[in-house]
């Protein structure tokens, strides 16, 4: 069964040009919401390189030949390659038209997590959800760096601006960071060990029951 994802399409308005932030699952929607906004397919921007965040990367290349950005901590330690591809690092710049959109290296959920800042807006794929924040990939992942994301996005993030996460456990996205500051119990820990141990405790059940 296909785990339950959120897919983001942001558009320059001036220009019609339009990015997609981690495409998956279901093309004919895409396509179709494609067709509907009637802009140009210009970037692909994935947060990490989980198959359910990238496994309508090829396909969508093969049809309208976007460039596809990721982090080049991401690409060399799981080795993820496509055509068009674009390693970014932390605070690198990505236009979309007239929209500009910044880089944020937030590891800890895999080696290379990043999100992507607008104006207005964080899409933070699995590194943090409206109800918490992603678990720790045996594969590159690790809580050490998960904190210290997670401490970075409060340092560096307005609290008015809103969190788009991949998945949902029950709320919308689009909260306030602010909501989450006082609401989600892993931006209560300001000390590394107690986030650590949260986090990695045992007999955790529900990671995946993503509504």
């Amino acid at each position: 069964m296909n785990f339950i994802n959120y897919v983001y399409i942001v558009m320059d308005k001036k220009t019609g040009d339009i990015a997609i932030v981690d495409p998956s699952w279901d093309i004919l929607k895409i396509e179709s919401y494609l067709r509907q906004l009637n802009g140009n397919l210009r970037a692909i921007l994935l947060t990490h390189s989980h198959l359910d965040h990238v496994n309508l990367v090829n396909p969508l290349l093969e049809k309208y030949r976007p460039h596809v950005f990721m982090s080049i901590q991401e690409i060399d330690y799981y080795h993820f390659r496509c055509k068009n591809l674009h390693p970014i690092k932390d605070g690198d710049f990505i236009k979309l038209g007239e929209t500009e959109i910044i880089s944020l290296l937030t590891p800890g959920h895999t080696m290379g997590s990043v999100c992507y800042l607008l104006s207005n807006h964080l899409f933070t794929g699995d590194t943090i959800f409206i109800e918490g924040c992603g678990f720790c990939d045996p594969n590159g992942g690790d809580p050490k760096d998960l904190y210290h994301s997670v401490q970075k996005i409060k340092r560096e993030v307005d609290s008015s601006i809103q969190i788009y996460p991949a998945h949902s456990y029950g709320k919308a996205p689009g909260f306030p960071l602010s909501h989450l500051m006082d609401e989600n119990i892993y931006f209560q820990f300001t000390s590394m060990k107690p986030f650590i141990n949260f986090r990695m405790r045992p007999n955790q059940k529900g990671l995946f029951n993503f509504k």
